[in-house]
């Protein structure tokens, strides 16, 4: 925050002032001091031809407020943030997210397993425990997404999103065929390139949660 080069030099005369110096010298009044822009005024005092400043007067002045912490005074102007008060950009996974994307992935494990040993057993899956499988994958989704509270979180979390959707596209795709009634090769959903898709994804997803740092997957994309 810019301020006036008066009161620069005000808030460092005023605290640079030698404790001893005060002692020994007798200050006299010698003006009183402004800060354009602020209503008010405060005595300057003159000690050995140098003029200074109350603190509190000048916090007054400039509508600031000080604090003290250990051996340090700090005035804090209007429109100044504290240092504190900053918030820093959190990296990392939180464990709360890292549980709800690992349960999200295993429903996800469950749902695809099932589709699949349908299809090379020739017998149907049930549409029930499919729609609960969705269900209980979207509901994850949204946990994950509550959870989420890092900036790894986040980005994670997009991939999570994806391997959702990739797993939600195949099982359409295996609702669609049995709808019309047709056979079900073995190999349509073993070994695709969307079913190696949402595998790869997992196996990224959990090896960069194990290391705490978020790091792409493209198989998610």
């Amino acid at each position: 925050m810019k301020m006036t080069t008066i009161l620069d030099v005000a808030i460092l005369t005023a605290l640079l002032i030698p404790l001893a110096y005060g002692q020994t010298q007798s200050p006299q009044k010698a003006s009183t001091f402004t800060v354009a822009g602020h209503t008010g005024e405060a005595p300057l005092i003159l000690v050995n031809g140098k003029s200074y400043i109350d603190l509190e007067s000048l916090a007054r002045l400039t509508q600031g407020t000080l604090s003290f912490k250990a051996n340090h005074t700090i005035l804090t102007l209007p429109g100044t943030v504290p240092e504190a008060a900053v918030p820093h950009a959190i990296t990392g996974f939180s464990s709360a997210f890292t549980q709800a994307g690992i349960e999200e992935l295993s429903v996800i494990r469950e749902w695809r397993s099932a589709i699949v040993t349908a299809v090379e057993n020739n017998t149907p899956a049930s549409l029930d425990w499919l729609s609960t499988q969705h269900r209980l994958a979207e509901k994850n989704l949204a946990l994950a997404s509550a959870s989420a509270s890092t900036d790894d979180d986040h980005s994670a979390f997009t991939l999570l999103s994806s391997e959702f959707n990739n797993m939600q596209n195949l099982s359409d795709r295996y609702l669609t065929i049995r709808r019309q009634g047709t056979f079900i090769s073995p190999d349509t959903f073993n070994s695709t390139p969307l079913e190696d898709q949402i595998l790869n994804c997992a196996r990224g997803f959990v090896a960069m949660t194990g290391s705490h740092e978020f790091q792409d997957q493209s198989a998610c994309h």
